[in-house]
């Protein structure tokens, strides 16, 4: 792989970092590699490679060994694992999965034990909050759930949880874009006594562009790369990322033993559309912002929750320090509960009725009975999940022509 240069600009490096032409007979861009196998230079490079992977070696600065066989690593994931890290703000190692729950589950397989305590900002998405709390209760590991932007009540929960080994916070919250203050979470963890909890955020509705949780404080930054990463809804993925490598080769080793990582294919997909990330999440966010201001005062919305309309003055303050931008997220609150919502839904004509985000059509959901479905009555409530609620993921499509399909879709 080629070496990094130093001095780049992110949107350069992306195009120029991981990737050498002499090792692809001078393709301009990378190839796919679609071999299982791969013959080693030597017996003893081979030998060092199982020691590598086995966990029995620690790599030394700059050290790139044989590769083995595509379970634990191949060219397309080197490839894109080295030229994702300068779009993340304090990144320096990074590692990619088959899907954003397998980066989840990973990191805490990795870094949980059996006695520890999890605390989690809610809403969060359900696959991450059925994980938690319906399959590593078994394993002996507490879930606490916290309100997402309650800082104070975050702050003393890190303070005075026995045993916390991680904190995950999801900020946006999905669906209810309710947002969460990273650097006083990183500063209570600091004030415990002993070794300070991981701090992990899932930043897949605002980054790697409009928000960059390790320059304030997080240990790792997650991702479902099927979103914006992606952004074509046609593939899924997940990444981790760490300003610490060795947090990174720790869960190296625990992708080398569950297989979960990325198949070349989609990697070299991935890779071909880092380089665009900032381009079509800008251009999301315009579109975004501009049709969620125009429908906050329209009479069938109770409220539309997006960055720029927040009240609140915690959640403006987090809002302003935090992030770059909105977003391109927003979710409406509409009169009449769910058959109102079930009206706007089924009258759409250019938005899809879909699941996922982050792609470059617009897709809007009926979360309480689709993706957070799973949610019991009280947590639905607790979370802001409402019977009316819809939420938005704007794409690139004019905002005008969006926000006509939205005006006739909630006429009468």
């Amino acid at each position: 792989m080629a070496d990094e240069k130093p001095g780049l600009r992110s949107s350069t490096e992306v195009l120029t970092r991981g990737f050498d032409p002499r090792l692809s007979v001078g393709s301009a861009r990378p190839a796919v590699f679609r071999s299982s196998t791969y013959v080693f230079s030597s017996p003893e490079t081979a030998e060092r490679a199982f020691d590598l992977v086995a966990g029995r070696a620690t790599p030394q600065p700059g050290e790139q060994p044989d590769l083995i066989y595509s379970r634990f690593n191949h060219p397309n994931a080197e490839i894109f694992e080295s030229q994702i890290v300068p779009l993340e703000h304090g990144a320096r190692a990074a590692i990619v999965f088959n899907s954003g729950m397998a980066a989840i589950t990973t990191a805490l397989f990795t870094f949980l034990r059996p006695g520890d305590a999890i605390l989690y900002t809610v809403p969060i998405y359900g696959g991450t909050q059925s994980f938690i709390e319906g399959f590593l209760d078994s394993w002996g590991i507490s879930g606490i759930a916290v309100q997402a932007g309650d800082t104070a009540a975050i702050e003393d929960a890190i303070r005075k949880t026995p045993n916390l080994r991680v904190v995950l916070i999801e900020t946006p919250a999905n669906p209810t874009l309710t947002m969460t203050d990273i650097l006083s979470a990183a500063k209570a963890g600091l004030e415990r006594s002993g070794e300070p909890p991981l701090l992990m955020v899932d930043n897949t509705l605002l980054g790697p562009t409009f928000q960059h949780p390790l320059d304030r404080g997080a240990h790792l930054v997650l991702y479902s790369a099927t979103k914006y990463l992606s952004g074509f809804s046609d593939l899924i993925g997940g990444v981790a990322l760490a300003t610490d490598p060795e947090l990174i080769r720790k869960m190296r080793l625990k992708r080398n033993m569950f297989g979960n990582i990325l198949q070349p294919d989609e990697c070299w997909m991935l890779a071909s559309r880092l380089p665009t990330v900032r381009l079509r999440m800008n251009r999301a966010s315009k579109n975004a912002q501009r049709i969620a201001e125009r429908l906050a005062s329209h009479p069938k919305i109770r409220k539309v929750h997006y960055p720029t309309l927040f009240d609140d003055p915690n959640q403006i303050r987090i809002h302003e320090a935090q992030c770059d931008f909105p977003g391109a997220m927003f979710s409406l609150e509409l009169h009449g509960g769910k058959p109102a919502a079930f009206d706007f839904l089924r009258r759409l004509r250019l938005a899809y009725n879909a699941v996922s985000l982050g792609g470059v059509e617009t897709l809007v959901c009926h979360p309480k009975t689709t993706t957070h479905s799973g949610f019991t009555e009280a947590q639905s409530a607790e979370a802001g999940v409402t019977d009316g609620l819809v939420r938005v993921s704007v794409g690139i499509e004019d905002w005008r022509d969006l926000l006509a399909d939205f005006e006739q879709a909630l006429a009468d």
